[in-house]
């Protein structure tokens, strides 16, 4: 648990169609909303056809997020969360525009899963509205993908994204503004299309309400309110009125709400399609919007966070508990970590970066998964499981470093596995595996108890000193670590220690 819960917490979505910033104090682990700010910057529709983001994309997004810098730039570390939805998951040079947005926020941010986005949304949306529905089912429509959940209380059960949102799909069908009733049933096919595999998952028999999230769709209910279509958010007569309207149209320049902004309008209806082709295909005849979506619920992850509750951990002990991992072996090798870190604690690696030990207890609850798949080269079989799984709470960068130590943990000690990870992991992991390395080794015999020894680290030397005869009362250990010596020569580093 941090040492000093901060006053104040901000949540950053970096979205696709809009960039959202909310901001709450925080008293006795209660949140009041102080500030918003949003920007429609459009990401999606910077993406070439090369899915590379385009120079005057990323210098739109650079300036709003600027300005949402200056307004967090005394928020400590812990009290900010940031993430990056689909089309920064997608554009093949996200890594060099997240940098410089990261110099401008601030603070880093992270790419997440289109799963982990939509179990955000859920609990947004779970956490702003009352409702006592045993299952509801969520809709979000983002820039470039939509999201569809059913969940129960503050849990997401089923969750799905979709490769389809307001911007993509206006871009794509209604190519410079065009409309025509032959486009917009090419957009619906086209989002049924993408729905279909899902039809019996999120179908009307699975949930008892509806509830939309994000602008878009409290757009729809705003129109259709305004126009006299529905007076109960969004309904499928009023989605049929709506659409009747819209196809007397030509161009997205006509379509002249009181209720839809300037700026909203040449993406409006491609979210009107999206919104119509699941109310079809899904068979759903009313949905009630929430102000809650992807920023809320990334308060509310803060907040468990801040308060030890991190979804990340339940998620690593379900896991764990998943692939049936010697759980006792697990907490012996947490247990010698601890012990190696409390030596440790003034080492940037774990003064500067305060989360190293939880990544460090992680690895040790999921570095045998992979023995569920196969017993030889297990460790390798871990990582990928980790790199590539549904995590909840984890960021893609989270996974990524828990997968490069999970890889590390035995066998030829390769540098070069930690040259892409972002700051600061990437000078902090090496260390942090050459940890595990040792934890693992002193625990090789599972029955074990491990001696007081002491350990150093300075630049690339790690001295270790045991109790005296204790290495020559364990010969396997001594084989093992000079073995672990010359690993890690390869690499540059000196393990030091008395020779047998």
């Amino acid at each position: 648990m941090p040492n000093q819960i901060p006053t104040s917490v901000a949540a950053v979505d970096l979205g696709s169609n809009s960039f959202h910033m909310i901001i709450c104090s925080l008293k006795d682990g209660k949140l009041q909303t102080i500030d918003r700010l949003k920007e429609m910057v459009r990401l999606a529709a910077g993406l070439d056809h090369n899915r590379n983001l385009d120079q005057e994309t990323q210098e739109k997004a650079l300036a709003c997020l600027e300005r949402f810098g200056q307004r967090i730039s005394n928020f400590p570390p812990n009290s900010v969360s940031i993430v990056g939805t689909n089309t920064l998951r997608l554009a093949k040079n996200s890594q060099q525009f997240i940098s410089k947005a990261e110099k401008a926020l601030g603070h880093p941010i992270h790419i997440i899963s289109g799963i982990e986005e939509a179990r955000l949304i859920y609990q947004g949306v779970a956490h702003s509205l009352a409702s006592n529905a045993n299952n509801r089912f969520v809709m979000d429509i983002g820039g470039s993908s939509t999201e569809y959940i059913i969940g129960q209380h503050d849990v997401a059960h089923a969750k799905e994204s979709l490769n389809m949102g307001c911007v993509t799909v206006s871009q794509n069908f209604f190519k410079k503004g065009a409309i025509s009733k032959k486009a917009f049933k090419k957009a619906t096919l086209f989002a049924e299309h993408h729905l279909e595999p899902f039809q019996g998952k999120f179908n009307r028999s699975k949930w008892d309400e509806a509830i939309g999230a994000s602008g878009s769709l409290k757009t729809v209910s705003n129109v259709l309110k305004t126009s006299g279509w529905s007076d109960n958010g969004i309904t499928m007569d009023g989605l049929e009125q709506l659409v009747t309207h819209l196809l007397k149209l030509t161009h997205t320049d006509q379509i002249t709400f009181p209720a839809l902004s300037i700026e909203r309008r040449p993406v409006f209806i491609g979210a009107v399609a999206i919104v119509y082709a699941t109310f079809k295909t899904l068979n759903i005849e009313q949905m009630t919007v929430s102000d809650g979506a992807l920023r809320e619920g990334l308060v509310y992850d803060l907040l468990g966070r801040i308060y030890n509750h991190d979804i990340r951990s339940q998620t690593s002990r379900m896991i764990a508990d998943r692939y049936h991992t010697d759980q006792k072996h697990s907490e012996q090798l947490k247990e010698t970590i601890r012990y190696m870190v409390q030596q440790l604690d003034t080492h940037p690696c774990f003064n500067d970066n305060p989360a190293s030990l939880q990544f460090l207890e992680w690895a040790a609850e999921l570095h045998e998964i992979g023995f569920e798949i196969a017993h030889s080269q297990y460790h390798k079989h871990s990582a990928y499981i980790i790199e590539n799984g549904d995590l909840a709470g984890f960021s893609k960068q989270d996974q990524q470093v828990l997968s490069r130590l999970v890889r590390s943990q035995r066998k030829k000690f390769s540098l070069e596995r930690f040259a892409d990870l972002p700051a600061p992991w990437r000078q902090y992991a090496p260390i942090l595996a050459i940890i595990f390395r040792i934890a693992s080794l002193l625990h090789r015999n599972r029955h074990t108890s491990r001696p007081d020894f002491r350990i150093a680290i300075e630049d690339n030397d790690i001295v270790l000193e045991f109790p005296e005869q204790w290495l020559e009362q364990a010969p396997l250990t001594c084989a093992d670590l000079d073995q672990e010596m010359r690993y890690l020569e390869d690499a540059k580093f000196n393990l030091i220690f008395d020779k047998c």
